[in-house]
């Protein structure tokens, strides 16, 4: 939760403003990697499928759609009344519905 609190925290003070030409800075990819890699691996094999799989979702799905799903993880996790409404968002649902299909294909073109 703390890296994607920092992450949120560095794209709102303009933080990591190299952009690859999808949208999503170096920051936000690196971010990806390292999640992907605690989860399966830290090894040169683990880093290039992960690289791949951000690729792919870079290509799929919309930056700003990412953010909307990075900030909604970091508040869903918070305590207090603002975080039940992102809670039992079904917008939100949707969304994260929609970007877990898109990291499954990914994740199968490049695993």
């Amino acid at each position: 939760m703390a890296r994607h609190a920092v992450l949120f925290a560095l794209c709102l003070i303009g933080a990591g403003d190299a952009w690859a030409d999808d949208g999503y800075p170096t920051v936000a990819r690196v971010d990806y990697v390292l999640g992907c890699m605690a989860a399966n691996g830290q090894s040169q094999e683990a880093m290039r499928k992960c690289s791949c799989s951000i690729d792919e979702v870079a290509a799929r799905f919309p930056y700003d759609k990412y953010v909307a799903i990075e900030t909604a993880r970091v508040m869903q996790d918070a305590p207090g009344e603002r975080a039940s409404l992102v809670r039992g968002a079904a917008w939100l649902k949707d969304l994260q519905e929609e970007f877990r299909q898109i990291q499954v294909a990914a994740d199968l073109k490049c695993f």
